[in-house]
């Protein structure tokens, strides 16, 4: 339908979104007039803007009128106006995931990276080492990385590399030639019954993959080492403590926290490397990018001279300014396990106390994995709870942030919930101390308090 000679304008419900946002200026590049909604103004619908896009605030039943097709996120709920009208109108409606699908399938090489956490991380490096090795990608990120300009790189050559997300499924609808699987654990509680229903979700992805392709997999992550003997496709591991196709060993970490090590191709030494982000987590998503690019057939000189000059993305361990000796860093872990691996980073770094501002991102899942949570903040000093982020849901009032403190306080007494981003920055402010480390951390709207804390530490 995508590329029907009756498409000629498509229209983006929820056009802000990180995704979305990337989606509508391909679609551009592919010669669409676009259209779409939103809630809010944005740094990147004003980038769709002036690429020609016309997008309209808030959402209007009016604002589809002359589409042909209409793309949604997952996000939109039924009784939003437009999505409404064009039931009406009989329009025909592609939600996000058959839409990028679409594209994808239009690529040879499609490359898709999956996991519950790593993944805008590692599609980055590899989207970099491609584009670095002249191959000219085509890349859609769930960030925004410097080096790209953003969250989308329109390349010209049959690559295209994306982040595959599991919630509802979604990444079942995408045709990758390469699939990444880093990890797989229990989230998006509020679709999938438990864990066996993610792992099978994750098998179903795998089993996309041609026989003549590539999955790459960590070895460190039993349900993902689970996945391998299911597949008929070519199989590419990689970990640092069980054995496998590419492994770090001798690992160093400098006062900055950053990690060196060699890596080792089926047990023979291939290269040493010096990361400039943090954390032994990204050492595991720079060997899935080593694992990948070398299938591709990237010299291991040029994957190394990418993954030293690579230093993240917006939103990972994102250095948002200091003062007077306190460092203000803002994160987009919100998943227990994410907490966790970012505050053992953090920990390796060379600070006096760590401060950890938390907002939990939708009640399913602060309810769902609250224990997890509680345990999740042990490398922090002092832990603030700000309100949930209800993203996609509603208040159901069996969930509050009171709770996640007391559930983090039954283990170590660190924690205080504070309402409202202003009180938080006034108290940061009045207790932060010289050589602090002060983290935002969450995936919903926390990213706009590092700032406001900035600000009244100055005042």
């Amino acid at each position: 339908m995508l590329f029907s000679k009756n498409i000629k304008k498509i229209h983006f419900i929820g056009i802000g979104g990180i995704s979305m946002s990337g989606l509508a200026e391909i679609a551009i590049y592919k010669g669409f007039k676009v259209s779409g909604s939103d809630i809010q103004n944005s740094h990147l619908i004003e980038k769709l803007v002036s690429d020609g896009a016309l997008i309209n605030i808030p959402h209007d039943e009016n604002n589809i009128s002359d589409a042909d097709l209409i793309v949604y996120t997952s996000a939109v709920k039924e009784d939003n106006p437009e999505m409404i009208k064009a039931r009406e109108l009989e329009l025909p409606i592609m939600d996000r995931a058959t839409f990028l699908g679409s594209i994808m399938k239009t690529f040879k090489y499609g490359i898709a990276v999956a996991g519950c956490h790593g993944k805008t991380t590692t599609t980055s490096i590899i989207s970099l080492i491609l584009k670095d090795s002249d191959l000219d990608p085509t890349v859609l990120i769930g960030g925004e990385l410097d080096a790209i300009g953003g969250n989308v790189r329109i390349g010209g050559s049959p690559y295209f590399i994306t982040e595959a997300c599991e919630y509802m499924e979604n990444f079942l609808k995408f045709h990758p030639f390469i699939g990444v699987i880093l990890n797989v654990g229990e989230d998006y509680l509020d679709y999938f019954r438990d864990l066996d229903h993610i792992k099978s979700a994750f098998l179903k992805f795998a089993k996309l993959i041609p026989k003549e392709g590539c999955l790459v997999l960590c070895n460190d992550d039993p349900n993902t080492r689970e996945i391998a003997s299911s597949v008929s496709c070519n199989i590419k591991t990689y970990g640092i403590k069980n054995e496998s196709d590419y492994m770090a060993k001798n690992i160093k970490y400098n006062k900055l926290g950053h990690p060196s090590f060699k890596v080792f191709k089926n047990g023979e030494f291939s290269g040493e490397f010096n990361l400039g982000i943090l954390g032994e987590y990204n050492i595991l998503n720079s060997l899935a990018s080593i694992a990948v690019s070398d299938f591709l057939g990237i010299p291991f000189e040029t994957i190394n001279k990418t993954i030293e000059g690579f230093k993240g993305t917006h939103r990972r361990f994102e250095l948002k300014g200091t003062y007077n000796d306190i460092t203000v860093i803002d994160d987009y872990a919100h998943h227990p396990t994410e907490i966790k691996v970012t505050l053992e980073a953090a920990r390796k770094t060379k600070h006096n106390k760590i401060w950890c501002i938390f907002q939990p991102h939708t009640y399913t899942r602060t309810k769902a994995l609250l224990n997890e949570f509680a345990n999740s903040f042990n490398n922090a000093d002092k832990v603030i709870i700000s309100d949930i982020y209800a993203s996609r849901e509603k208040n159901d009032g069996l969930i509050h942030s009171k709770d996640l403190t007391a559930e983090i306080n039954k283990y170590k007494d660190i924690a205080v919930y504070i309402d409202g981003f202003d009180n938080i920055a006034r108290y940061i402010a009045k207790n932060a101390r010289p050589g602090d480390l002060v983290m935002t951390v969450g995936a919903g709207n926390i990213t706009d308090l590092g700032p406001m804390i900035l600000s009244e530490m100055r005042k």
